[in-house]
């Protein structure tokens, strides 16, 4: 038996734009999905999924988490008709659309059958894996979040001609945040073709958009460079405001947003594909965390808080 973990992710800004040229800035969480995979007797292979969840999250993704499986193990090269094996998740990452669920699934799956199977990939590989592996959940997917559950730390990422690329960013200290999940549970593959009809229903306005967000990510990396933490909320709202007004928000992601904001969080916002699943607060300093924290549990929300940044 061997295992693989994959951390979770959130995405500061950038999130639904990147296969359109946009950068994006993720970090990793300290949750995780770890995965055990063990050789078994039979023919093909058996999941047995112990992670916490968003109720519903896990029988809504069912149909895609087992292609996601199959391309993994065909991409690996494992015939389980020969080696059957039991695939079994768990971890302290909660499974809900906006953390990167499926990308740690994926990078944990990946390693553990690299480690029972004893391939001898390198980090390279296993994203590479696991990037095949996120398809089935987004339709197409560029590699952000498998990158980042991959990798961890605090990364800008994009695509250049169909390649990606990264680099980590330097910030000067760690600082809290505080991800709660709306409920709403996303078919992100549908995602993709909502943006496909703002794109050809106003080519231009769409356009105009991309390069606000595209300011916004560059502005934003300064701020973190800096440790302008100030900046970095006003960014995040401003950017809020924006997917808002294209509809990849949610009337639940709103309310919980301003619920941060009048709460003391420095910026607020949608985090993963929107219209479902987390928002992300930024709320430095403990105290700040544990403010925020405290209003979304008094309204039954599910949360995660987290420290990010710095080395």
């Amino acid at each position: 038996m061997a295992e693989g973990s994959g951390f979770g992710k959130t995405i500061l800004i950038g999130d639904q734009f990147v296969l359109d040229g946009v950068p994006a800035i993720v970090s990793s969480i300290p949750y995780e999905t770890v995965t055990k995979v063990e050789r078994i007797d039979g023919e093909g292979w058996v999941l047995e999924d112990d992670r916490i969840e968003v109720p519903g999250y896990k029988d809504k993704k069912r149909e895609q988490q087992g292609e996601s499986i199959d391309r993994i193990l065909e991409v690996m090269s494992i015939d389980v008709k020969k080696t059957p094996i039991k695939i079994t998740v768990g971890g302290t990452l909660l499974a809900g659309s906006g953390v990167g669920a499926s990308a740690a699934i994926c990078v944990s799956l990946a390693r553990a059958v690299n480690a029972e199977f004893d391939l001898g990939y390198s980090i390279e590989e296993i994203n590479r894996v696991a990037w095949q592996g996120e398809f089935p959940y987004h339709g197409v997917a560029s590699g952000v979040d498998n990158t980042a559950s991959t990798y961890g730390g605090l990364l800008l990422f994009w695509l250049e001609d169909g390649e990606q690329h990264f680099e980590r960013i330097k910030s000067p200290g760690p600082f809290e945040i505080v991800l709660a999940n709306s409920g709403v549970t996303v078919n992100t593959a549908a995602l993709d073709q909502f943006i496909d009809q703002q794109k050809t229903g106003d080519p231009e306005l769409f356009a105009a958009r991309l390069e606000t967000i595209r300011a916004q990510v560059l502005e934003m990396k300064r701020a973190l460079e800096g440790r302008d933490l100030e900046t970095v909320g006003r960014v995040m709202s401003e950017n809020h405001r924006l997917l808002a007004d294209m509809g990849m928000s949610h009337e639940t992601l709103d309310h919980m947003c301003q619920t941060a904001l009048e709460e003391g969080a420095l910026g607020a916002k949608v985090t993963g594909g929107g219209r479902g699943g987390y928002m992300v607060s930024l709320t430095p300093g403990p105290e700040l965390q544990d403010t925020i924290a405290s209003a979304f549990e008094r309204e039954g929300y599910k949360l995660l808080r987290a420290t990010i940044g710095g080395s």
